[in-house]
């Protein structure tokens, strides 16, 4: 419960949950439901809550002072874990969220690096797919994950790193009829790529502003699955030409659509400086990766 008792100090500084959220880089309904599972766990409500402030209430005055104590004492366990020798060298453990593409791919290559330079810190990948790990970054259940770019605006107190474009192409089996794109698409049964994600909301929008109806067969969100269905001659599928993909079997059809591609890059919290393993394995992403930033 170290990171809510945190939160709850922040909040009982500032006087907000909006306030708080700001300085811990958290949205204001994370910073709400950490609290909401402090007082659950205490059995008590730490608060009086108004329309725009949240004021301690008598519980929660007396609970602020071994709060900020068992912080402090927390945190000076944990410097002195991190360096035990007084050397400077980082250790810990760092908590990665990624989806299964980046796992097999742009991760495993960043983590070569990150080891060799952090010998000292222990990485617990978190498998997942992008809105749950956009919402276990925004609740603080992991350090930073590297994902599909959403489609939607992200809040203030997250950022957005991108580190490589994957064209979307269609798939078919090697023996499907020598068609156009379209005619394959609207010919053949259909492959879809999960519309919950977002990798499958990049292609219903492909497909609703070229117009085409599909012949749906099969729904499902992992990439290698959806290769090897169209490899098993069950159907055609939009999906993005990974670098790890395995195109045996399959014929990939570029599409006449320069904007159609998948973007993967990391979410975190801001400032990433602030959580210095966190940024020390973006910096190995980045270098993994094939977007640089501006000079």
């Amino acid at each position: 419960m170290l990171r809510e008792f945190k939160t709850f100090i922040a909040v009982a500084r500032g006087g907000t949950f909006t306030g708080a959220g700001r300085q811990l880089g958290l949205t204001q309904s994370a910073v709400s439901a950490q609290i909401r599972r402090l007082e659950a766990w205490l059995g008590a409500d730490l608060f009086d809550r108004g329309a725009k402030s949240a004021e301690l209430n008598p519980q929660g005055r007396e609970l602020l002072p071994q709060a900020e104590a068992l912080v402090a004492m927390a945190e000076s366990m944990v410097e002195q874990a991190a360096d035990p020798s007084g050397t400077g060298r980082l250790s810990g453990l760092l908590r990665v969220g990624a989806i299964a593409s980046a796992q097999q791919d742009l991760l495993a290559r960043a983590l070569v690096s990150f080891c060799g330079d952090y010998p000292g810190v222990r990485v617990r990948v978190v498998p997942g797919v992008s809105l749950n790990l956009l919402g276990q970054v925004d609740a603080g259940e992991v350090d930073l994950a590297v994902m599909i770019r959403p489609s939607f605006a992200l809040p203030s107190e997250l950022i957005w790193q991108p580190l490589t474009r994957e064209p979307m192409v269609l798939a078919a089996p090697r023996g499907a009829p020598r068609l156009a794109w379209r005619a394959l698409l609207a010919g053949q049964p259909f492959i879809r790529y999960d519309r919950s994600s977002f990798g499958g909301r990049l292609v219903d929008g492909f497909l609703k502003k070229q117009r085409i109806a599909v012949r749906e067969a099969i729904e499902l969100d992992e990439i290698d699955a959806i290769a090897t269905l169209v490899r098993q001659g069950l159907g055609v599928a939009l999906m993005p030409r990974t670098r790890q993909l395995d195109t045996r079997g399959l014929r990939l059809i570029e599409l006449d659509e320069p904007g159609f591609y998948r973007e993967i890059g990391i979410i975190a919290r801001r400032p990433l400086e602030r959580a210095p393993l966190a940024a020390a394995l973006a910096r190995c992403l980045a270098d993994a990766g094939d977007i640089r930033a501006p000079a």
